[in-house]
């Protein structure tokens, strides 16, 4: 029954919203940008150097030229530019409009998406993606958050619905005996729903402490980029004293705040997380006592019995 009733729906709804995240942020990594931007991009077929470019990989590689027949005559007259698969731009074209792969929304699967505002829209904009990845995302995006609606009233009321079914079958002809199992069923009901909220919420709490790693790895990348702007970049253009000390102050600020202090952040916020968030996964405080898997003492249990 737990299988069933708990351990299943809770694996619908983390997969449905979470896992899915994971599979996006794969996806983005292995889809060539370049390729997919170039697609949406005019440019001018005889002076343009990057007309024919080998990086275009969209509709089979194939460049072609614009004959000024197919601009939308709302955004003004063509400009002499063509997108690689044949449109007239006339300059004020969007990127809808100069997409060929025609997944919808703003940016029609020719522009990176903010994965974390998609993941936040699945929930707040179900009916709309706004910078799709791939053609039916929405589609996909509305059933997977379906499953993970339809999980969470399963995980509150399946388990406690069918104990009672079985407390009904066991129950006694006595009224102390009636009263008892009315009373477990309620502490059931009350625990399962304790269970279910923490569980909800934990999961979208605990998401969300695991971006603070990605918000640390953004902030050590724009300090590092000042220090390389400012220390060093900015001394290059003078003397040879000045550039000498400008690698200074850049070599002692890498070390001491990117290589000292921003990993042993790193290291701690780690730690936190890996302690109260996903520890709390499997640790339920039930008064019984830890027993770390022992070979050793299932050996001599198997030799008392």
């Amino acid at each position: 029954m737990d299988f069933f009733f708990e351990f299943l729906p809770m694996v619908v709804f983390a997969s449905s919203l979470f896992v899915y995240m994971v599979v996006l942020f794969f996806m983005k990594w292995s889809i060539n940008w370049n390729s997919r931007m170039m697609d949406a991009t005019c440019m001018d077929p005889n002076n343009d150097e990057g007309w024919g470019s080998e990086l275009y990989l969209e509709n089979d590689a194939t460049w072609v030229v614009c004959d000024g027949s197919n601009y939308n005559a709302d955004n003004g007259d063509w400009n002499g530019y063509c997108t690689p698969w044949g449109l007239s731009c006339t300059g004020y074209d969007t990127t809808e409009e100069k997409c060929s792969l025609n997944f919808g929304g703003s940016g029609d699967g020719c522009q990176p998406p903010n994965l974390i505002t998609t993941l936040i829209n699945i929930a707040l904009s179900p009916s709309a993606v706004d910078e799709p990845m791939y053609n039916g995302q929405k589609g996909i995006q509305g059933f997977l958050l379906f499953l993970a609606l339809v999980s969470v009233p399963v995980l509150l009321v399946a388990k406690p619905y069918f104990l009672s079914k079985e407390m009904e079958k066991n129950r006694g002809h006595g009224d102390d005996d009636e009263e008892d199992e009315g009373d477990g069923f309620g502490e059931i009901l009350i625990h399962q729903a304790i269970e279910t909220i923490e569980f909800v919420l934990g999961m979208v709490s605990n998401t969300a402490s695991y971006l603070r790693l990605w918000a640390l790895s953004l902030a050590h990348s724009e300090l590092a980029t000042v220090f390389w702007e400012k220390a060093l970049l900015s001394t290059l253009n003078m003397n040879f004293f000045a550039t000498y000390l400008g690698f200074g102050i850049f070599a002692g600020t890498t070390m001491g705040v990117l290589l000292m202090m921003d990993v042993l952040e790193c290291f701690l916020h780690a730690l936190r997380l890996h302690w109260v968030e996903f520890q709390n996964k499997f640790f339920k405080a039930d008064g019984i006592r830890f027993a770390p898997y022992s070979f050793k003492a299932i050996l001599s249990e198997a030799n008392i019995s």
